[in-house]
């Protein structure tokens, strides 16, 4: 074997493969053994698994079971929760309500009442919160009650107790969550914020409404600053209180209360003016009223809607917004402060309106002017403290007032100028020849319309009647224009009222003096004022100045020219025939003279005065020659002097009452003439040497000074 070393190896292998047979049989045997088992296990599983079925069905049950009470166990825990939060709350409340009457501090008061407003806050959310959660909880309940009935989890006496449960707490909630939101402290509390609510809001009042100022005196020195209405902690009260109101459904019986309480104090402020004539006249009562009183009350309305806008009403929406500003994210405030504001306004449109429909007298004009440029200074104002559709309403009838009186004030003014062309005033000429009253009226009236004051709202007024009739797209006249036009109107009318009434004097020299007097006036009034400027100085000595100094003119040669003709010192006479002229010049100045003191008036002094040196130029000068020429057949000591003719007439043109001084005048003249010798002559040639020109250059100069 050791010479053959592989039948050696081979043997080995052999051995070592028969030894791995006899394990692998082995193992094979133990393998059926556990097979055998195994079989055995199975059985005993398979008995075990069909033994623990039930005890399967059991634990599922037990399952669904625990899933339903967790579900309805969840809901009742939040409940009892708001139960825990609102019985502290509820105490805190009545211990807070009983300290309030007694705390006389108003800053500590009003600390207690946001703590109070809180609380109530707090004590809502727990309500609702039990409201909320209570029905789930129920149904959750409700849902267990009939698992347990259908499954039969429990016995029935458990079931039992666990349905009338449920009916219990289904009647509790029912009743007491009720209660509890609307009949209990939550209820009261919400009347008490109510209360205080109101009586915070009047305690904020307007201040200074009606106190004069040094400055202004007693005729509208009213304080027009914006006031603020509540400190910060009542500002901050009433907010929170609206909001907690809101909160809990009392929105409209906040807005009632903010309205009703608000409306009451700034209609007692605008009370503290004393518009007596808001209350006292209807608008169709306008037209009836005395023109003194309802100028005062014009210029009061203009006064008192001016300090209601910017004051009064400002001060209302700035409150109006600070305290109902968060609610319904801004939409309620801004209709809450128009209904403040309202009922006010209708009441100033009222009057307001009446003014601009009442009969158009002339005088009115400027009070419709006053109460237009008022409006017009507050229009932008006005918009934005009633912007948006809330105030479209009280907007629109702001813009029609402004059109009734841009209306009204038109035709105030042309009617004026129908009035004064047609001769309305229904009176003949001045018997004196002095100036009409309607022209004195007709001259300061334009002269007022034209000062600062008017010019403005006037030409404001014209331009937009212009628009109105042309409209928007045409190209409208210059304000200076537009009011020269209608001025040139009125004087024009007025000029053809007084040729009218020129033209019915029978009395050529009454014609003139009126002429002189009327023309005279009108230029002398204008001159030097906004008026004339605006007519020009050309126009107004075109058309007043010259005719008035050519009525001048023709007043000396028809009342005194003739007088000049009986001393002309050129003829010849023998000395009755001077005596008979002296005597009849003498005779013929004293009738002159008794018809100027009777008849005519010139009220002018400066008119009167160089009137009187044109005069005395023409007789004097005339008179005084004639005496020296006839001297040698003249007792020139026996009839009045040259100086004595020249004292007559300047106490003619001495502007003294006729009626006090004709007496003295006549039996003065009378006892210079009586017994006296007279001589006649013809001056036709002094009158045509220029006595014209000397009075227009006298006139002129005198103007001209």
């Amino acid at each position: 074997m050791e010479d053959f070393p592989i039948l050696t190896e081979l043997d080995s292998a052999c051995s070592d493969l028969k030894t791995i047979l006899k394990s692998s049989q082995t193992l094979q045997t133990d393998l059926q053994k556990q097979d055998q088992n195994f079989k055995t296990l199975h059985e005993s599983l398979n008995v075990a698994s069909r033994r623990l079925a039930p005890l399967q069905s059991l634990s599922i049950a037990s399952k669904a079971l625990e899933t339903r009470i967790n579900r309805a166990v969840s809901p009742a825990l939040v409940l009892i929760d708001g139960f825990k939060i609102s019985e502290p709350l509820q105490r805190k409340l009545v211990d807070i309500s009983t300290k309030l009457p007694d705390q006389k501090s108003e800053n500590r008061r009003l600390r207690l009442l946001i703590k109070y407003v809180d609380c109530v806050d707090k004590l809502n959310i727990a309500i609702n919160l039990i409201s909320q959660e209570g029905g789930p909880a129920i149904q959750r309940l409700q849902e267990v009650v009939e698992f347990l009935s259908r499954t039969k989890a429990t016995d029935q006496f458990r079931t039992h107790r666990l349905r009338e449960t449920l009916v219990t707490l289904k009647a509790l909630y029912d009743t007491e969550v009720d209660s509890m939101k609307f009949d209990g402290l939550l209820d009261e509390a919400l009347l008490n914020l109510q209360d205080e609510f109101e009586g915070i809001l009047l305690q904020l009042r307007h201040h200074n409404i009606g106190v004069p100022t040094e400055e202004g005196g007693d005729d509208g020195g009213e304080v027009a600053g914006v006031s603020e209405l509540g400190t910060e902690m009542e500002v901050e009260v009433l907010r929170r209180i609206s909001e907690t109101l809101t909160a809990n459904d009392c929105l409209d019986i906040c807005i009632d209360i903010f309205v009703k309480v608000r409306y009451k104090r700034a209609a007692k402020a605008l009370m503290k003016l004393n518009p007596d004539y808001l209350r006292t006249y209807k608008p169709e009562e306008i037209d009836d009223m005395e023109w003194e009183s309802l100028e005062t009350s014009i210029s009061l309305w203009t006064q008192h809607f001016e300090l209601a806008v910017r004051t009064v009403f400002v001060s209302e929406k700035n409150l109006c917004n600070q305290v109902l500003g968060n609610i319904m994210e801004g939409m309620v405030w801004q209709e809450c402060f128009v209904k403040i504001a309202d009922k006010i306004m209708a009441v100033f449109f009222r009057f307001g309106e009446g003014v601009a429909r009442s009969n158009k007298e002339p005088q009115k004009l400027f009070k419709l002017l006053d109460m237009f440029n008022s409006l017009e200074n507050i229009k932008n104002e006005f918009y934005d403290i009633f912007e948006g559709e809330p105030g479209a309403d009280i907007c629109s009838r702001f813009r029609e007032l402004e059109k009734l009186l841009v209306h009204a004030s038109t035709k105030v003014y042309w009617e004026f100028g129908l009035q004064i062309e047609g001769n309305q005033d229904g009176l003949p000429p001045p018997q004196d020849g002095s100036v009409p009253k309607l022209v004195r009226y007709a001259v300061n009236y334009l002269k007022y319309l034209t000062t600062d004051n008017y010019t403005e709202p006037m030409a404001h007024v014209l331009r937009t009647e212009q628009i109105w009739k042309a409209g928007v797209l045409s190209a409208p006249e210059s304000d200076e224009n537009l009011l020269k036009e209608a001025v040139l109107n009125v004087m024009e009318a007025l000029h053809r009222n007084i040729e009218l009434k020129r033209g019915a004097y029978k009395d050529k020299v009454l014609n003139h003096v009126f002429t002189m007097n009327t023309y005279w006036y009108i230029y002398m009034r204008t001159r030097n004022t906004e008026l004339g400027k605006l007519l020009g100085e050309s126009y107004m000595k075109k058309n007043y100045k010259v005719v008035a100094e050519e009525a001048a003119y023709l007043y000396v040669k028809q009342a005194w020219g003739g007088l000049v003709r009986l001393v002309d010192k050129h003829e010849t006479f023998e000395g009755d025939d001077a005596k008979g002229k002296i005597e009849a010049f003498l005779k013929g100045f004293e009738e002159a003279a008794q018809r100027h003191t009777s008849m005519y008036s010139i009220l002018e002094a400066d008119l009167r005065e160089q009137i009187k040196e044109a005069t005395v130029k023409l007789i004097v000068p005339a008179y005084s020659e004639f005496l020296d020429a006839f001297s040698g057949v003249l007792d020139v000591k026996s009839y009045s002097s040259p100086q004595s003719i020249e004292g007559l007439l300047s106490q003619i043109f001495s502007g003294i009452d006729r009626n006090s001084s004709m007496g003295s005048r006549r039996r003065d003249l009378k006892d210079r003439l009586e017994g006296r010798t007279s001589v006649s002559s013809d001056i036709e040639q002094v009158l045509g040497r220029g006595s014209r020109d000397r009075f227009r250059r006298n006139r002129s100069n005198a103007s001209d000074a």
